[in-house]
């Protein structure tokens, strides 16, 4: 059962890492993090945006919550009010989970592991090239 008003860190946490996951693995969220050079800062916020929900909902005060995650209060306000792309997409899962809409089978495994199948292909293809590259210099070089 998904702690939609934890009581203690582990239900803090487990609220946190579902809707982390949740929210990374819609189809939308997985369409803006395409771009290798925005994926990690997307990542973070939305980790930062789950913990703060995560926290918020167990009654935390919002600079209790900064100081825990090692964020500022503003940003902090940013992802609970939904000001932030991260707050509001968690937000979003969150209320998904609350209504029914999505629960932990839902959180589906086959999406992380295709995922992971893509980038693990992706990446070969990646070594290929480079492999290929290092080779014609290597020729041009001679």
């Amino acid at each position: 059962m998904i702690p939609l008003n934890p009581v203690g860190r582990q239900e803090i946490h487990k609220l946190e890492s579902i809707l982390l996951f949740a929210t990374l693995f819609r189809k939308e969220v997985l369409d803006l993090i395409k771009d290798p050079s925005e994926r990690l800062t997307w990542v973070d916020s939305l980790a930062v945006a789950a913990g703060a929900i995560a926290r918020e909902k167990a009654g935390m005060r919002v600079s209790e919550i900064a100081e825990e995650l090692g964020r500022t209060e503003q940003t902090i306000r940013k992802h609970l009010k939904g000001e932030s792309k991260a707050g509001e997409l968690v937000r979003e899962t969150y209320d998904l989970i609350k209504e029914g809409k999505l629960d932990e089978s839902q959180v589906d495994l086959s999406l992380i592991l295709e995922e992971n199948s893509k980038l693990k292909s992706e990446n070969e293809k990646l070594k290929s090239l480079l492999k290929e590259i290092y080779e014609k210099i290597g020729e041009f070089l001679e």
